[in-house]
Order: structure tokens, then C-alpha cells, then sequence
């Protein structure tokens, strides 16, 4: 790593600290969980929160409505993994003013029974034929249980799946295919709950058709922390490192603060394939050992400083009792709320979702993850709010590309993983946009703020509910959505086609790296193919409104960030709030008419660029930008087919098609679109 440049986040957000996503009402719900028990008499309820917004609480609260309320015989909690079982223990919730309280028989909670998977499976059998109200168990016992016992089995219960991202609407993932037969059959109720849920991540979670069935719950990421009563900043971000990572590490990673630190996966290009040596360099890099205590198991290191660290290493399994003894310190209830419990955490593939450490205030992630959830997961982690706790970071330490490196095209693509990422989580952490067409007409919604000088029915305005954490803006030429499904994915699903969007390899290294980028080849062409193969239902005139939607979510996102910064109005100078919301305002208003061929015409990845300047060494980005531009091929068939039907729409507008030799970029780009097919159509008749 060369010089300090290397200390600056992608994403940056402050947050006002209101106490209102911690206050409870008179039953004892926070927000979040009253929102979820409005939903309660929902067949098929979908709830995605944060982590540590409370989703275990709610499904109780849901679940006891159900049981007492609604009919059902059973509820049956399935969990990804055994300790997350410990989310469903009892409960006194009569305690805070509910009218039951959540109570699960021991023998019941089958996340700690021991013996084999076959035990378990049978124990649910045995409970379905009972009496009996609650049982928790895993996924893989559920699937085993479903498997052998069937659908029918299950007539007339709640079946409630915790961290709901692992299920797929891929044939070969059994949770997701047994879920499409629970709701062919349509004989139970399903509350799915997820803190991390990206279809764009990989395959879909559910088939389409099922999950417009679903009702859906939103609690954002910006209602969650902005709510909050300690932590008010947030940073993510990407920081290169050349040689092995154990060298770096310290130059990221803070002892004072408490960090999980998570090593790369031993197949990783990042890995030694040492992973206990690689714990052992990070150690000696921290201080020096001072022995084990006998009854956690966490290590002692001695820093220069004199201070004692008090260390859990995650990674060192061998024995296995050794590890249990360290996790089992580390879930004590007993020190949940103690600071001085622990330091610092060292993992692999443990301390990720369901992993509760209120005080971490850092999450130091060595290696690209290939996943979104994941990522999302890791961030978690540090997003709890504790006594004293101010501000948390996640950072993505990344190996520098080396042109001379045989892996080069490796890094180069974990790179541009990593700003995707940091470009989507920036899209989560603010707060949500809707989108208006702008008309001469327009009033004021209540309950928006409209800054000083008010709305304006003269121009384009920026409203902005504090509460609610949503931005309204209105833009003029702005397309709408005319079915109910277009209506959806632009209220609650335009973070899905940013993934998409940012996540598509040729859209991120020419948004990036192409000198000669015409900003609409992406923001219309690249974009539109994206909507017409994620959601080919919708008739084109609602896939443009989704285009358009998308588009002017993330690129006001970049812009308000850029314009911030560049008035010198960061986070910390204009207080918790003030300058992402500014910043909008005062993009919004600089450019006078905000439209939609404007937006299109922005490059959304300007400002992404930029902070990878300050982030990477200068001769390598020039390197990564040489190699990717000797990458750039002529037009596709696809592409030019993409242009020409653009170029139909421009002679639509203007009564001519655009022109090979106009000033504008965009205009001269469609019509090399359709002189493309012109020659192609001109060889294919010679031939």
C-alpha cells in the first residue's frame, strides 16, 4: 500500500439519531416490528429489515396472532443454522404490554438437540402430531422433514423461514422448491424474513408468479440507523493493498476499535492457503501473546502501547472443542452488554448473519466477496446500536491489480466487484427516492419539506420526509408505470435493478474506464437490456419507466454526493443528514430544469472513478484503464439493434433520424447504430 491516500470510503452517511427505531409502543414493537403486525393477517407475509431491527421479535408477536387469532394448529421457525435458534428463545413480552408471551418447550427447540440430522427429523414428525404450538429447527432438518413426511403434513401451520436468502427458485435448491409446492397447495401461512435481499445477487429467490403472492414489508436501512440513539456515521469502503495482506493489515485496522476481522477463504487469490499462519503474522503484527485465558479461550496480546487485547480467534478449529469453547464465550449472556468482553474478533466463514457483537465498531473483510448478501451481512455486524458507539466502518481490503501478475484479470474483476458493491450500498444506506412527473399543475405533498423557499410550481422540487426517509422529485418528461407490476418494482424494487445494473462487468469497466463513453450507450442501451431480460413480462413502455426510475435513483445518489463534497458540505461539517439531503436540493436546482435526457446523459460512475483514484496507486489504474480499454470491441448486432430502435424514437420526436455527422455524441452513436444494420443488412444480401 503507498502512502495515506488509501483512508478514504466510497460511501460515507451520517444519520440524525432520532431513538425512534428503538422506542417500543404500548404492546412493546418498535417501528419495524408494529409495521410487520399491521401485515399479520397476511397468508403470505415477506419482511425485509435490517439486521438488529428486530425481525425475530416481530415473527413472534405475528406467529402468537396466528396460533390465538387466526386458526393455524402450529408454527414451525426454521433457521439457516443451529445458533441462530437461540433468536427464538422464550420471551416475557406480556412484560412490555403484549397479551401473550413467546414460549418455546426445550424439547422444542431442536437447533440444540443433540445427536444426528435423523433424531431431528423424527422430533418434528413427533411434533406435528402433537399438541404442541412452537418448534424450532434448521433449514436441512425442515427439508429432510418435508421430504419424508410431505406437503400435507403441514396442513394449517405458520411456517416462518429466518434469513430467507437462502432459499432459490433454483430446481436443485430444495428449500425453494418445497416452498413452491407449500403455496401450490396453498394449505399454510409463510413469513419469510431476510436483512439481505438481493435477487440480483444471483439466482431469483422466488419464482415470479409466487412472489406476487407475497405481501411485503419494508423497514429500510436509513429508517433503521437513522432511528437509532448512539451510532449516527457510517463509512464503507475499498482499500488496495500490494504483497501479502498480513503485511497491510495494521494500516487499516484500528486495535482501539472493536473489529471483526474476516480472512480470506483459503481458495481465495488473496489467500496464503495458510490460514492459521495467516492468524499467527496478524497476531505478532498486533503485539506480543501473553497466554490464553483458561475459561474463554480468547487470546491475550500485549500492544506497543501496553494495552491488552483480548482476542477470539474463529479460524483455529483444531480441536474443534478448542473453537466451541471461544463461541461459546463469545455468546455468554452474561457479557452481551460488557465492551470489555472482547477486542477483537478473527473469522473465516463464522461471526457472519445471525452473529451479535453490539459493540463491533469495524468490519475488515481481506479478500472481494462474491456475494451481495454477504457483504451486506458482514456490514450488519458493526450496524448495532450500543452505549457510547458513534460511528462504525465496514472496510473491503482488495490485492492492488498487478499488470506483471499472472491474476491480473482476476483483481481487475474483483476490483470492479468491490465498487459495484460499494455503489449498491451507498443506494441502501440513503434514504429512498420517489419520482414524479413533473407537471405545471403539481402541489405540495404533506408532510415533505421543500427547504426554504418552499414548493415551487414554477420548477422542478425536491421534497424530503425526515420520518419516513423518502425523497419526492420531480422530473420533468418522467415516464410512469401503467401496471400494477411496473408500479411495484418502481416503488419497492429499483435497489434490484441497480444491482443488476452495477453489477453488469461491461456496463462497470466502460462506465469507469472508456474515455470515449457516450453516457446514453449505458444509462438507455445497457440499462434497457438489462429491464427487458430481468422483467421481459413488462410491456416496453413500463420497462422505460423502470429505465427512467433506476436511473435517476442512482445517479442522484452520485451526483448529490459530488455536489456535497464539492460545496464542501460533508457529513461532518453540516451535522447528521444535512448534506446528502443539500446536496439533492442543490443538484436538483443547479441544473435548473431537471429532466430525464439529462440524467441520461450524466455518466452514473463519475464519481466512483473518482474515489478509485485517491484509492489506488496511479501506475496501476492507469494499467487496469489500458487493459480494459485494448478490451473494447466494434458494435454487437444486439447493441446496434438497441441503438436503431432509439434512433426510431428520436425521428418520432424530431421528424428526422439522427445524424452520422451531429455535434451531439448521442445522436452521432444512434446513428452508427443504424448504419451498422444498414451494412449488415447490405453483406447479408450480397452474400
Amino acid at each position: 500500500m503507498s502512502g495515506g491516500s488509501q483512508s478514504v470510503p466510497s460511501v460515507s452517511v451520517s444519520y440524525t439519531r432520532t431513538g425512534r427505531s428503538t422506542r417500543a409502543n404500548e404492546w412493546g414493537m418498535r417501528p419495524m416490528q408494529e409495521r410487520a403486525y399491521e401485515k399479520r393477517g397476511e397468508p403470505y407475509l415477506l419482511i425485509k429489515s435490517p439486521p438488529a431491527s428486530g425481525k425475530s421479535r416481530a415473527l413472534m408477536f405475528i406467529a402468537l396472532d396466528k396460533l390465538n387469532n387466526q386458526g393455524l394448529k402450529q408454527a414451525v421457525i426454521v433457521v439457516p443454522e443451529k445458533s441462530i435458534g437461540a433468536s427464538f428463545n422464550d420471551e416475557p413480552l406480556t412484560r412490555f404490554g403484549f397479551w401473550a408471551d413467546w414460549t418455546v418447550a426445550p424439547r422444542w427447540n431442536l437447533c440444540n438437540a443433540p445427536g444426528g440430522e435423523g433424531g431431528k427429523i423424527r422430533a418434528l414428525g413427533t411434533f406435528l402430531e402433537s399438541t404442541d404450538r412452537i418448534v424450532v429447527c434448521t433449514h436441512a432438518t425442515f427439508r429432510f422433514a418435508v421430504d419424508q413426511f410431505g406437503v400435507a403434513a403441514f396442513d394449517d401451520r405458520l411456517i416462518a423461514i429466518d434469513e430467507f436468502h437462502h432459499v432459490s427458485a433454483n430446481p436443485d435448491n430444495k428449500l425453494g422448491v418445497h416452498l413452491g409446492q407449500f403455496m401450490a397447495r396453498d394449505r399454510v401461512h409463510i413469513v419469510a424474513m431476510t436483512g439481505s435481499y438481493f435477487r440480483g445477487d444471483a439466482e431469483a429467490v422466488l419464482a415470479p408468479q409466487d412472489e406476487a403472492r407475497f405481501d411485503t414489508v419494508t423497514y429500510t436501512y436509513y429508517e433503521q440507523l437513522n432511528g437509532y440513539q448512539y451510532l449516527k456515521h457510517l463509512d464503507i469502503g475499498y482499500f488496495f493493498y500490494t504483497g501479502s495482506y498480513t503485511e497491510d493489515i495494521l494500516r487499516v485496522l484500528n486495535p482501539a476499535e472493536k473489529t471483526i476481522v474476516h480472512i480470506p477463504s483459503v481458495n481465495s487469490r488473496e489467500s496464503t492457503g495458510q490460514k492459521i499462519k495467516e492468524v499467527e503474522h496478524l497476531i505478532e503484527a498486533l503485539g506480543e501473546w501473553q497466554g490464553t485465558d483458561p475459561t474463554s479461550g480468547f487470546l491475550r496480546i500485549k500492544t506497543p502501547d501496553g494495552r491488552i487485547l483480548r482476542v477470539a480467534d474463529l479460524v483455529d478449529d483444531d480441536p474443534p472443542s478448542k473453537r466451541e469453547r471461544v463461541m461459546a464465550a463469545l455468546r455468554d449472556p452474561a457479557h452481551k452488554n460488557n465492551r470489555d468482553h472482547v477486542d477483537l474478533i478473527i473469522a473465516l466463514g463464522m461471526a457472519k448473519e445471525g452473529f451479535d457483537w453490539i459493540w463491533c465498531e469495524h468490519a475488515l473483510t481481506v479478500g472481494y466477496r462474491a456475494s451481495l448478501t454477504e457483504i451486506v451481512q458482514i456490514i450488519g455486524r458493526a450496524t448495532r446500536d450500543a452505549p457510547g458507539k458513534t460511528r462504525a466502518r465496514f472496510t473491503n481490503l482488495i490485492a492492488e491489480p498487478d499488470a506483471s501478475g499472472q491474476t491480473v484479470a482476476e483483481a481487475v474483476n474483483d476490483t470492479l466487484k468491490a465498487i459495484a458493491a460499494s455503489l449498491l450500498m451507498e443506494q441502501v444506506l440513503t434514504p429512498r427516492f420517489e419520482f414524479r412527473p413533473k407537471n405545471p399543475a403539481g402541489a405540495p405533498t404533506p408532510g415533505f419539506d421543500y427547504g426554504e423557499a418552499g414548493y415551487d410550481p414554477s420548477r422542478c422540487n425536491v421534497g424530503f420526509n425526515e420520518d419516513q426517509g423518502v425523497f419526492e422529485i420531480e422530473i420533468k418528461g418522467l415516464a410512469e408505470p401503467t401496471s400494477d407490476e411496473g408500479r411495484r418494482i418502481c416503488q419497492q424494487d429499483l435497489n434490484e435493478v441497480v444491482a443488476a445494473f452495477v453489477q453488469d462487468k461491461t456496463t462497470i469497466e466502460r462506465g469507469l474506464f472508456d474515455s470515449e463513453l457516450v453516457p446514453e450507450e449505458l444509462t438507455q442501451v445497457r440499462l434497457g437490456k438489462i429491464i427487458k431480460d430481468k422483467y421481459p413480462d413488462l410491456d416496453a413502455a413500463d420497462q422505460e419507466a423502470v429505465r427512467q426510475h433506476a436511473i435517476a435513483a442512482l445517479t442522484l445518489t452520485q451526483k448529490a454526493k459530488e455536489t456535497a463534497q464539492g460545496a464542501g458540505e460533508g457529513p461532518e461539517e453540516q451535522g447528521p443528514n444535512i448534506a446528502f439531503v443539500l446536496g439533492v436540493r442543490r443538484f436538483v436546482t443547479d441544473v435548473r430544469d431537471l429532466d430525464i435526457d439529462l440524467i441520461d446523459r450524466i455518466n452514473p460512475f463519475g464519481e466512483a472513478y473518482a474515489i478509485l483514484a485517491k484509492a489506488m496507486d496511479e501506475e496501476s489504474l492507469k494499467q487496469v484503464k489500458a487493459m480494459i480499454e485494448a478490451k473494447r470491441v466494434a458494435l454487437s448486432m444486439e447493441e446496434a439493434r438497441a441503438l436503431a430502435t432509439r434512433a426510431l424514437a428520436f425521428k418520432k420526436e424530431r421528424g428526422r433520424l439522427p445524424s452520422i455527422t451531429a455535434p451531439d455524441p448521442w445522436e452521432k452513436r444512434m446513428a452508427e447504430g443504424v448504419a451498422f444494420l444498414a451494412r449488415m443488412k447490405a453483406e447479408a444480401a450480397r452474400g
